[in-house]
Parts: structure tokens; sequence; C-alpha cells
């Protein structure tokens, strides 16, 4: 893929020159051009700030002739660089002749895309590619206005990186690929990864970004969806971090998916079922509607394909007129003529009106290929803060509830219970009091949930660390307290299958 999909953006690096992308790595790891460099050099405010897509911090960071600050300036602040410094830093004529580097007039040099430098969940130090002004931050229509533009790392991205399930596969699709980091992610734990995008640009630009950070070519293959792939084709994860944006048309590729309402994500999802083997993931950000008459938990259970099982967590809510200023100013609409932002504010408004739409909820979609008889699906409301990455959260859900559904009440008592690590307890009530009014379990890891219990509830999980079954703990608690095993043994197994499904209580065994 050597070849630019379209005109109006500017050319990219030549893709198949791998060699150069080699020699540019080795030469930008020697200068510390790496997360942990930047952040070294700039300073925490000023690297947060680039996530915000402000450059001024930076910038002033790097008023020297490091080699470093030349590389920050020339790859991350687009800002021209002298010939004369980059010529003891990076191998200048391969990078001029395979398009990573660009004349800026005179002496100068600019580069062609952004390189941002970017840290694996293992230490590796990658980088990712993206179109110019787009790399850092992902608001404030940097560079936004072209329909094809690929944007870099943003928020989005790195959400869905961190709740992906990182066991080993054999196979893994990332559909949307965009600037491909989460196939760069898959390729840590993939014996072979597909990568797929509408955009041939964000094809193009995947493959330099993986190419750039010393990773295995992945399988490129251009169309919606899953369209491009063979009606046989399965996977065992399954990722997408799609154009979800709920919008009037489908003005900016990057974000905008084509199709009406929240239809693309509901696709998405109920394509992927048949798409995954026996036992894979699929895993996906997608924003949802609040319809007028509808339970939203209820439309979005309807999404869930046959022989799967599902957790959908919805992260956040936002009104209409909240959500529409959102992606207006994602597009730097704000910042244009008054009068066309006020008529495609409008036009948002008016497309949610018609579809009796009140709101929209963001949020993580997780399947699991199960083909039970009963699947299993979770949808809640959870905007509380968490415990990034949660990936082994995630596997350990469906284990857990893989367990649950394979024991009945009179198993499960029979089952030993260790209560998760960094779980704590606390007690509520009047101070003197004799008894609390209430007693809450509250994890510091994961999820972070809290969850009230009853001094049964709390007593139970307090005793379990793995070496008596559940049975016996209810029998000493029954005997220590005076009342009726049977009874006590008949009406707990509920509350245990609530601490086990919450992951308070793991299964040992």
């Amino acid at each position: 893929m050597g070849g630019v999909s379209d005109a109006s953006l500017p050319p990219l690096p030549l893709s198949d020159r791998t060699d150069a992308a080699a020699r540019l790595r080795e030469a930008l790891l020697g200068a510390s051009f790496t997360a942990d460099g930047l952040l070294d050099l700039l300073g925490a405010p000023a690297y947060a700030a680039l996530a915000r897509s402000e450059t001024v911090p930076a910038l002033r960071a790097t008023r020297g002739d490091s080699p470093l600050e030349l590389l920050v300036r020339l790859f991350l602040l687009q800002q021209p660089v002298p010939r004369a410094g980059l010529d003891a830093v990076l191998p200048v004529d391969v990078c001029l002749e395979s398009g990573w580097l660009r004349s800026a007039g005179g002496d100068a040099l600019a580069a062609a895309v952004d390189v941002r430098p970017y840290g694996g969940s293992d230490g590796e130090d990658w980088f990712v590619v993206s179109d110019l002004g787009c790399a850092v931050g992902g608001a404030g229509g940097i560079g936004s206005r072209d329909p094809g533009v690929v944007l870099g790392v943003g928020g989005a991205s790195t959400t869905l990186a961190g709740i992906t399930v990182r066991t080993p596969v054999s196979s893994a699709l990332d559909v949307g690929t965009g600037s491909g980091i989460q196939a760069l992610h898959a390729a840590r734990h993939a014996t072979r990864v597909t990568a797929t995008d509408v955009n041939p640009r964000a094809l193009h630009i995947t493959a330099l970004t993986l190419a750039l950070s010393g990773v295995p070519a992945a399988d490129l293959r251009e169309g919606s969806l899953f369209t491009p792939l063979r009606d046989d084709e399965t996977y065992d994860l399954i990722v997408s971090n799609p154009p979800f944006v709920i919008s009037p048309g489908a003005r900016l590729t990057y974000r905008d998916g084509g199709m009406g309402g929240d239809d693309l994500c509901r696709t998405l999802v109920q394509q992927a079922g048949e798409r995954l083997n026996p036992g894979g993931y699929a895993q996906f950000l997608a924003n949802w509607q609040h319809v007028e008459g509808e339970d939203w938990q209820d439309r979005l259970r309807s999404w869930v394909p046959r022989g799967c099982d599902a957790w959908i967590v919805q992260r956040e809510v936002q009104d209409v007129t909240q959500y529409a200023e959102l992606w207006l100013r994602d597009a730097g609409d704000h910042r244009g003529d008054e009068a066309e932002y006020r008529a495609r504010y409008d036009a948002w408004l008016d497309e949610f009106e018609a579809r009796k739409v009140r709101a929209v909820g963001f949020g993580w979609i997780t399947l699991r290929r199960s083909d039970a008889a009963v699947p299993s699906v979770t949808v809640e409301e959870w905007p509380h803060p968490v415990e990034q990455p949660l990936g082994d959260t995630v596997r350990a859900h469906f284990e857990r509830l893989d367990h649950l559904r394979a024991h009945d009440d009179a198993a499960l008592l029979e089952t030993c219970f260790a209560l998760a690590d960094e779980v704590v307890q606390e007690q509520v009530g009047l101070p003197g009091a004799e008894d609390p009014e209430h007693v809450v379990l509250r994890q510091n890891r994961g999820m972070r949930r809290a969850t009230k219990v009853d001094t049964i509830g709390a007593g139970f999980a307090g005793v379990c660390d793995g070496s008596m079954s559940a049975g016996r703990i209810l029998d000493a608690i029954a005997q220590l307290l005076g009342e009726d095993p049977v009874l006590l043994r008949d009406r707990t197994p509920a509350q245990i299958r609530v601490l086990v499904e919450q992951g308070f209580l793991n299964p040992v065994g």
C-alpha cells in the first residue's frame, strides 16, 4: 500500500519500506523518544496538556537543541526543524526518500505524519502514526475537517485497550482499525491479526504504526464492518472502537458511522456472534440511544446475538444538547461560522426529535461465545472510577458466571470460596449504636464495586479463605447465632450468588 486514499490530504510515508521504518525506529529509541522519555523531558503537567491538545507547555519545554527536543518539535508539535540538527539524530536521506520527512523550505525539514510514542502494557516502546495535527488529544477539531483524516491515540482507544481480555489466542480481528492501536495490542498475544477499515488511508497508517513499532504486519482489508471477511472466517478475539457517534449524516469518517441512529453499533454487535470461535470474546465501545417509551437496558439486551453471554456497562449518559455540543466541538465547528454552527446544532436536535431520543449512553460491550442453553446477559450502569487495565477483571467475570451456571444451590454450598483481594468492610450507623444500620463490602481493585450485605453475608465473606465449603461455613454461623442451619442454608445461596457475580468472592478449585 503506497498510495494516498484522499487527494485533499498530504501524502503518507511509503508503507512497503519496512527497512526505512526499522531505521527510523532505531533512531527514535536511541534518542529516548519514548513515552518515558517524553515524561522525563516535559514533566507531568506539559505531558498531560498534550493529551488535551494543548501544545504551548510542550513548546516551552523543548526550546533547546538536544536530540529528544528536536524530535518532539518535529513529530509531535509539527514544527519545522533545521536539517543540520536532525542529521546527527535521524537517517535523514532515508526518511526523505521514504516519505517520513519533507522539505519545509530553506534547510528546514518537517514531518509528513504525527508520530506519538506509546507505551505497551508490558513496557513495550511503540509508536502510533496519525495524520498531522491528530496525534495528541482527540478534541478541538485539529485537522478533523478533512473527512478521511486518521486520528491517533485518544481516551476511547486506551479505554478499549485496557478492558480487552489479553489471553493468548490464535486469531484476532480489529474492526475499524483507524491508526492501528488495537491491532498493535492484539499482536502481543494473537498469532494472526486481521484489521479492517472502510478508509484505505487508515489501513495505510495502520501499516506504518505496526512497522514503526517493530510489530509483525497485520492482514489489512478494506471494507465496512465484517464485509471484508470470507463467509467462513471466525476469530478468538474481536475488538472495535467504531465510528459510534450518533449524528445527522456521515460527515467525518473517523467518528460518523453513516447509519441512522445507533444502527452501526447494533449491527456490529449483532453480527459479531457468528464471527466468534467457541469461548471467544468480542469487545466494543459504543453509543446507544435512550428512546422515549423504551427501557434502555431491554433495548441493549435485544442486540446480544444468539449463543453469546454479554456484559454491557453504561459509563456515561448525556442529554441530547450536551451530546450535540460535544461532537460539534470535536469537529471544531464552534470555531467557524456561527450561522453554520447553529444550523448543524439544529439539524442534530431535529434528528434526535424525529427518533424520540432523549439521551445518549456511552459504554463498553463484551460478548463471550458460550453457546449456553440459557445465556447470561448483564446490563448495568456503572459511572464510578475503575482500575485499568480491566482485561483480567472481564475474563474473571465470565469465568464466575460459568461456575454459577453450572452449580445449583446444593452444589454451590459444596463449593469453597475465597474473598477477593483488597475487599474491605464498612459499617454505617449512629455513634454508640450497638448494631450498624448498614454493612457494606467495598472493592479497591477492578470495578471497585460496593454492595450492601446483612450480618450473615458479612460474616460469611469474612471467613471465606478457600479452606471450607460454603455449607460448612453457614452451619458454623448458624450454631454461633443460634439459628436453624437448614433455614440458613436455604436462604443464603441467593446472596452468595450476588457476591460471586459481582467479584467479591471467587470459587476455589
